[in-house]
């Protein structure tokens, strides 16, 4: 009977140790639910996902280096940084994308999906002074 229970045990574990949860698709679309007087406020969905795994599909704009730890995805291609030109509208869809090692710049044209973790809250890059409300510490870009 311990051999039995064992053996389950055992494979229950082998089962479990190779499950990961799947990382929720979000849309530009659904980030926001609308304005109030602070600005832009996260959707329900949004709110709900924050810590959780998450796939987005979009745009790297510009970036002020040709090499990064972080970029901003858009909905839309941008051909100009936005930081560069005063009078360049920013957009209400976008993510800043955290990255652990340092990223080459991709063509502002080219879609690309980022999956990671979802990030909610004021935070201030360090180097760049950026700040931003809504991250994604990326595990994966892929093009």
């Amino acid at each position: 009977m311990r051999r039995i229970v064992l053996l389950l045990l055992t494979t229950l574990l082998a089962l479990f140790s190779g499950w990961t949860a799947r990382a929720e698709n979000l849309d530009f679309s659904e980030i926001y639910s609308g304005y109030s007087a602070e600005g832009l406020t996260f959707s329900d969905k949004t709110q709900s996902l924050a810590g959780g795994e998450v796939t987005i599909s979009g745009y790297m704009a510009p970036p002020l280096t040709p090499t990064i730890r972080f970029f901003v995805l858009t909905e839309v291609p941008m051909s100009v940084c936005p930081f560069c030109s005063s009078d360049s509208d920013w957009p209400d869809n976008i993510i800043v994308v955290k990255v652990d090692d340092p990223v080459t710049a991709l063509p502002y044209d080219s879609p690309i999906t980022v999956s990671g973790t979802l990030e909610i809250g004021s935070e201030t890059d360090p180097e760049t002074g950026f700040v931003s409300q809504l991250r994604i510490h990326a595990d994966s870009i892929s093009g």
